[in-house]
C-alpha cells in the first residue's frame, strides 16, 4: 500500500512565486504548519542566501563556487539539507515550548483550521485539572507537523550548459541540474513540474530512487503537475505512469488569473475545468494504475498508489471563494499566492515594492510581454525593475546586462549559443535589423515596443530577497504579482491572513471586489481582445480558428456560472448574476475574422437561456 507522511492539518499551501520571494519562506513559517513552495531557477541566489543564513545561524559555511563541477546540482542539494536541519530544529524546540499565550506552540494550534488537531487543543484549554492538563499537552505536542518544503522547477526553463562554445552532456542542463539537486537532498516534501511537459526531465527522474517507492510503500519524493487544464494532466501523468513515476497531486492554476507566468487556456475557464476534474478523476487514477502497475511490475515493485490530490490556485481573495472551491468543486485543497507577497514574515518583498504593491490599481498590474520565455506576464508598472528598464531605453541603452542567463533558451537568430531575448546584446542586434526591414511605420514602432519590452527575470526577480536582506543593496526588484493584489490595501501578519482563509476575521478588501471565477472570465475576454489587436498588426501567434475555438469555449464556460447563483445569497448573488450577465454581453459583442465567426454564431443559438 502507498505509505502517506502525516500532513499539515492547513488546507492551504504557499505556491511558488517567482526566485525570491519564498526563497527562504520555510526557515520563517515551515515550523507552523505551513507549507511553501521555493523555486530551484536561480541557484546563485540560492547560494547567497545560504550564506546569509549559515552566519545568521551560525552554521559553518563553504561556498561552492560557479565553475566547480557540478556547482549548480549541489549548491541547491546543500541549501536544501540546510533548511531541513533548521526547521527540524525549530519544529522541535516548537514542540517542547510552554502552552502561554504568547509561546510558538499555542501560535501552532490558534493558526491552525477546525480540524481534530484544533479541536484537541481547545478541549484542552477547558481542562482545569493540572495533571489531566499536562497529559493532553503531551499528545498535542506529537501532533505537531511541520509544513513541508516543497520545490519548483519551470520545465521549460531548461538550458543548456556551455563551456565556452562547447555543450556539456545533458545531465547538467538547468532543469536536469536542478532535479539533481533536489532529488540527492535529505528532504521528505515534493517537486512541482510546471510549464508543460519536458521529456528529458521526466525520464531523468527515474534514476532517482527517492522517487520510486520501497518495499514498505514509502515515497521519499512526491510528484506534483501544475496544470491549467484536465487533458495536461491526462497527458503528463500517463506519460510518468508509463515510466513508474507516480503524480501525487495535481495542481490546478488559473491560466490568466494567477501570478508570474500566465498559461491562457483556449478560453477554458477555472470552473469548468474543475467539474471535468470532478468528473474524471477516479477513471484518470484507474488508467494510470494500470499503467504504473506494469512499469512497476518490470521492477518487481509491489505499490498500490492513493488517489491524486486534486488542489486550485489563482486568485483566491476571501473564505467563502475558498470554501467553494473544496465543496462544490471537490478541492482537496488551495493555493494562496499573491496575497502573501504583502506578508512580510513569510515572503521576501523590499519595503519600497511593498508600498507599490499596497497602492496598485487596475493600471499599475498588467498582463505584459516582459517574460523573455515569450509568455504573458504579470508585472507592476512602477516597479523598480521596470523603472530601470525605462530609464534604460531612453538613455539609449536598452536591454539587461545578463547577469545570470537563466533565460537563453531559445533565440539564436544571431549567435549560435541562444541568447536572452532581454539581453543588451540581443536588443541591439534586433532593433538594428528591424530598422533594415522594409515596414510600414505602425508595424515597425509595434516591433520596436515589443522587443524593448523584455525585462530581466533572472537577477531582477531575486532582487527583493537581496535587498531585504542587505546583500545586494543595490538591487533593482521586479515582482510578478496576480491581478488580485490590488483588492488587498495593507501589510498584513501571518495570523492575519491565515484567520482571513479560515474566514475567522476578514482583512478588509476592495470595496466591490469581483469574484475570481468572474474576474478570469473578464481577463480572458480582455485577453482575447488584446490578442485581436495584435493580429491587425500581424504580431500574435493565434490563428483565425484559434479565436473562434477561444471564444466558443469562453462563452460555453460562462453560461456554466448561471447555475452557480445558488451558491450565493442576498446582495452578493444579485452583484454575481449582473456581472456575469455583462460580461456574456461583452464577450458576444467581440467580433471575430469574417473565416471564423460563422462558428461562433452557431454556438450563440445553441447556448442555454438565460
Amino acid at each position: 500500500m502507498h505509505k502517506i507522511d502525516p500532513q499539515s492539518p492547513h488546507t492551504f499551501h504557499v505556491p511558488v512565486m517567482g526566485t525570491g520571494f519564498l526563497i527562504d519562506s520555510p526557515l520563517r513559517v515551515a515550523r507552523f504548519g505551513v507549507t511553501t513552495v521555493l523555486s530551484l531557477v536561480d541557484d546563485h541566489l540560492i547560494e547567497q542566501m545560504r550564506k546569509f543564513h549559515c552566519e545568521k545561524e551560525g552554521e559553518p559555511y563553504e561556498e561552492i563556487a560557479q565553475g566547480e563541477e557540478d556547482a549548480r546540482a549541489r549548491r541547491i542539494t546543500s541549501y536544501l539539507n540546510f533548511m531541513n536541519r533548521i526547521v527540524r530544529r525549530q519544529t522541535e524546540t516548537l514542540r517542547a515550548a510552554p502552552f502561554t499565550p504568547d509561546s510558538e506552540i499555542t501560535r501552532y494550534f490558534e493558526l491552525l483550521p477546525n480540524c481534530p488537531q484544533s479541536q484537541a487543543y481547545r478541549a484542552m484549554l477547558a481542562v482545569e485539572d493540572d495533571a489531566e492538563r499536562l497529559r493532553l499537552q503531551t499528545e498535542l505536542r506529537g501532533m505537531v507537523v511541520a509544513g513541508r518544503i516543497d520545490v519548483n522547477i519551470m520545465s521549460k526553463g531548461d538550458r543548456d550548459a556551455y563551456v565556452g562554445q562547447e555543450k556539456m552532456p545533458q545531465r547538467y542542463s538547468d532543469a536536469l541540474s536542478a532535479l539533481r539537486g533536489y532529488a540527492q537532498s535529505d528532504l521528505r516534501s515534493a517537486i512541482v513540474f510546471s510549464a508543460g511537459l519536458n521529456p528529458r526531465l521526466y525520464a531523468y527522474a527515474t534514476e532517482f530512487a527517492d522517487f520510486m517507492p520501497d518495499e514498505s510503500g514509502d515515497l521519499k519524493k512526491q510528484i506534483i503537475l501544475k496544470v491549467s487544464d484536465f487533458r495536461s494532466a491526462e497527458i503528463q501523468g500517463k506519460y510518468l505512469a508509463k515510466r513508474g513515476l507516480w503524480v501525487s497531486e495535481y495542481r490546478i492554476e488559473s491560466g490568466l488569473n494567477c501570478g508570474g507566468h500566465a498559461f491562457p487556456t483556449k478560453g477554458e475557464l477555472l470552473g469548468p475545468i474543475l467539474d471535468e476534474f470532478v468528473a474524471k478523476k477516479h477513471a484518470l487514477h484507474d488508467d494510470l494504475c494500470k499503467a504504473y502497475s506494469k512499469a512497476l511490475g518490470d521492477r518487481a515493485i509491489n505499490f498500490s498508489p492513493a488517489c491524486a490530490r486534486i488542489t486550485v490556485q489563482g486568485g483566491i481573495g476571501t473564505a467563502a471563494e475558498d470554501a467553494l472551491l473544496r465543496t462544490r468543486f471537490e478541492a482537496d485543497g488551495t493555493g494562496w499566492g499573491t496575497p502573501f507577497l504583502l506578508v512580510p514574515e513569510v515572503s521576501n518583498v523590499d519595503a519600497a515594492t511593498i508600498e507599490k504593491l499596497i497602492a496598485a490599481d487596475e493600471n499599475n498590474v498588467f498582463l505584459s510581454d516582459s517574460s523573455p520565455f515569450g509568455m504573458p506576464f504579470w508585472n507592476l508598472r512602477n516597479s523598480a525593475s521596470e523603472e530601470a528598464r525605462l530609464n534604460r531605453i531612453a538613455e539609449g541603452h536598452p536591454g539587461s546586462a545578463c547577469w545570470r542567463g537563466y533565460a537563453k533558451l531559445f533565440n539564436t537568430e544571431f549567435t549560435a549559443i541562444p541568447l536572452c531575448t532581454a539581453s543588451r546584446e540581443f536588443q541591439r542586434l534586433k532593433l538594428a535589423q528591424l530598422d533594415q526591414e522594409p515596414l510600414d511605420d505602425a508595424r515597425r514602432e509595434a516591433l520596436r515596443q515589443s522587443v524593448l519590452a523584455k525585462s530581466c527575470i533572472c537577477h531582477d526577480l531575486a532582487g527583493g530577497a537581496t535587498l531585504k536582506n542587505g546583500i545586494d543593496l543595490k538591487a533593482t526588484p521586479a515582482i510578478c504579482p496576480g491581478p488580485n493584489v490590488v483588492n488587498f490595501s495593507q501589510i498584513l501578519s501571518l495570523d492575519e491572513i491565515v484567520s482571513h482563509i479560515y474566514g475567522r476575521k476578514a482583512v478588509p478588501l476592495k470595496q466591490n471586489r469581483p469574484h475570481m471565477l468572474l474576474r478570469e472570465l473578464e481577463i480572458y475576454i480582455d485577453f482575447l481582445k488584446r490578442e485581436l489587436k495584435k493580429r491587425e498588426l500581424g504580431l500574435t501567434a493565434f490563428s483565425d480558428s484559434y479565436f473562434a475555438e477561444y471564444k466558443e469555449n469562453l462563452s460555453r464556460g460562462a453560461v456554466t456560472y448561471r447555475s452557480l447563483v445558488d451558491e450565493f445569497v442576498g446582495y452578493e448573488r444579485v452583484r454575481f448574476v449582473a456581472m456575469l450577465e455583462s460580461l456574456i454581453a461583452k464577450l458576444d459583442a467581440i467580433e471575430l475574422p469574417a473565416v471564423a465567426s460563422e462558428t461562433s454564431d452557431e454556438l450563440k443559438a445553441k447556448r442555454p437561456a438565460a
